[in-house]
């Protein structure tokens, strides 16, 4: 009895062996093959690296510190850049839909003009990832705008389309081979002082008026989540950290805009009073 027993265990052994065995090597699907090429074409490299991928995706070792730094930091640096595509385009609206800049500050939008395209420039000469940068070209071109616009509807059309010649030619400029590379270091050094010069004069101009004018609150709002989740995407894609310093002081003073946008909320915009 326990001879057939232990022939009967044997048989039923050998064949949880054969099923096991015949698990492991039943070929994956061609749809979930195709799936798998294509999910780690979308990554690899351009969100993570390939030993990242097979860590995440294939192990699913989701506890992966570095390989999840990695992914969250290039995740949110995609989204900052996708979110900045219409950051701006709230005030654009706000105040084509006034026909007023009344409020706007001229020469912060110029300082925050100067900050922007530093960041742009000394990002492109480093050669750092888009992600890591890439708003700030989206974040120029809706900024001239809103110089240009400032300029137009406060009567001064000549002088807005000199400002936006005079400013795509030093751009072109900064660029180009031509610029060295002390430029543009000194050029992305002057960030800190330009976003705090920047934001201060746009709160001095709330404080001194009283209320905030066209300002708008969705733009602030996002500017400033925008600046603080750089300061973890640029410690983590550059190493920079004057790009992270540049960051931090962004995100206090852009901190200061939106806290007075809440004070003023509720102070209508009185134009005789100004006149």
């Amino acid at each position: 009895m326990r001879k057939r027993g232990g022939g009967l265990s044997g048989r039923m052994s050998a064949g949880c062996g054969e099923m096991e065995a015949g698990v492991s090597l039943t070929p994956v699907s061609p749809f979930v093959k195709m799936a798998l090429e294509a999910l780690k074409g979308l990554m690899v490299p351009h969100l993570l690296p390939e030993s990242c991928y097979d860590e995440l995706f294939l192990r699913f070792n989701f506890l992966h510190i570095p390989c999840l730094k990695i992914l969250i930091s290039k995740g949110l640096g995609l989204a900052i850049v996708a979110g900045s595509l219409m950051v701006k385009l709230p005030q654009i609206f706000k105040i084509v839909g006034a026909k007023s800049a009344e409020g706007l500050s001229f020469h912060s939008i110029l300082l925050e003009l100067l900050a922007i395209t530093g960041t742009m420039a000394y990002s492109i000469a480093n050669s750092f990832p888009f992600s890591a940068w890439g708003e700030a070209l989206f974040l120029m071109l809706q900024t001239v705008a809103i110089g240009f616009l400032v300029q137009h509807l406060g009567g001064h059309t000549g002088r807005g389309l000199s400002f936006l010649f005079l400013y795509f030619g030093v751009l072109s400029l900064l660029l180009s081979p031509l610029s060295p590379m002390a430029v543009i270091t000194v050029l992305q050094a002057s960030n800190v002082p330009a976003v705090v010069i920047s934001r201060l004069l746009q709160a001095a101009t709330n404080y001194r008026k009283g209320h905030t004018g066209q300002l708008s609150a969705i733009t602030a709002s996002l500017l400033l989540a925008g600046s603080l989740a750089r300061i973890f995407t640029s410690v983590q894609e550059t190493g920079d950290p004057l790009m992270a310093l540049t960051y931090v002081v962004s995100s206090a003073c852009n901190g200061i805009i939106v806290m007075q946008l809440l004070y003023y909320w509720n102070v209508p915009v009185d134009k005789h009073k100004e006149e």
